[in-house]
């Protein structure tokens, strides 16, 4: 017991003294007044930890473009926080994909989180993939580009070695850094950090955290994204459907603290935050990790 409490304090002891740590925020673009006022309330509360950026989420659809273009300027002009498009190459010509990257360059942006996007229903196969768009956006200027990776495997992968093998390509072709699906199993993330390294990957890999604020959302994204939910997880949230939603905010803090304790001993210096458009539990990991608002 004593030793055990001992590796506790150690540990905590090491968080406070944490230094150079970066992390990123996610958001996705509002459907509702209701969800657009909770949105910004979330990023005025967020910027002031001064994140290394803050990303917005990109539809099919060309409302939802609008939308996300819209939240990417607004982000940029009024926080002094760097503003961060995804963007996606399955429902867009290369024209209209340089044209949209013209855009966000002139606007100010300097960095693009770069993906393949969700294919259409029917469609098994697309014209260009994340790692042409990778060189399209170096091509039309100096962007920094953010890819996505898989720990688990992409959902349509054959095997890891050809998705790894894919993370590689979209190195190749120009980006910088690859922000991971999240996870709950940190040996898995650490494990895939190694492979990378071991395959000449030349990326910056940061760990994308899910805090999680209700169970059933965390379900169904992990059913379409190949993410594993461990069994204790489950256990963790089991009876809490109906509780008071204080309850499992606070298991969903510690769980998603617990995690980055580990890698920040594993010498992870940047995490990314899926916020689901939420800040109180990023903001209180990231209050532990020493961004101060």
């Amino acid at each position: 017991m004593v030793s055990f409490a001992q590796g506790i304090d150690a540990l905590n002891q090491s968080m406070s003294e944490l230094r150079d740590i970066d992390v990123s925020f996610e958001f996705f673009p509002p459907k509702s007044p209701k969800m657009e006022e909770t949105l910004w309330k979330s990023v005025e509360r967020l910027a002031p930890l001064k994140p290394a950026y803050m990303s917005v989420t990109y539809g099919a659809n060309s409302g939802e473009r609008d939308r996300t273009h819209d939240v990417v300027k607004r982000i940029h002009q009024q926080t002094g926080v760097a503003a961060v498009p995804h963007l996606t190459c399955v429902d867009a010509s290369k024209e209209e994909l340089r044209q949209i990257a013209k855009d966000y360059w002139d606007t100010g942006i300097r960095r693009i989180v770069a993906l393949r996007g969700d294919l259409p229903n029917g469609v098994e196969k697309t014209e260009m993939y994340a790692s042409d768009l990778v060189a399209l956006l170096k091509d039309v200027a100096d962007f920094d580009v953010s890819v996505a990776a898989y720990p688990e495997k992409h959902p349509e992968a054959p095997n890891a070695q050809f998705d790894l093998l894919n993370l590689r390509r979209k190195a190749e072709a120009g980006a910088s850094e690859a922000i991971t699906q999240f996870f709950f199993d940190t040996s898995v993330f650490l494990r895939f950090r190694d492979r990378a390294a071991a395959a000449g990957i030349d990326l910056d890999i940061v760990p994308g955290i899910l805090p999680v604020t209700n169970y059933q959302t965390l379900i169904k994204f992990a059913g379409f994204t190949n993410v594993h939910v461990p069994g204790w997880l489950h256990r963790q949230f089991e009876g809490l459907d109906e509780d008071d939603h204080t309850t499992r905010n606070l298991l969903g803090a510690n769980i998603a603290m617990e995690q980055v304790k580990v890698l920040a001993q594993e010498g992870v210096k940047h995490f990314h935050f899926y916020t689901l458009n939420r800040s109180e539990l990023s903001y209180a990991i990231c209050h532990m990790l020493g961004a101060r608002g």
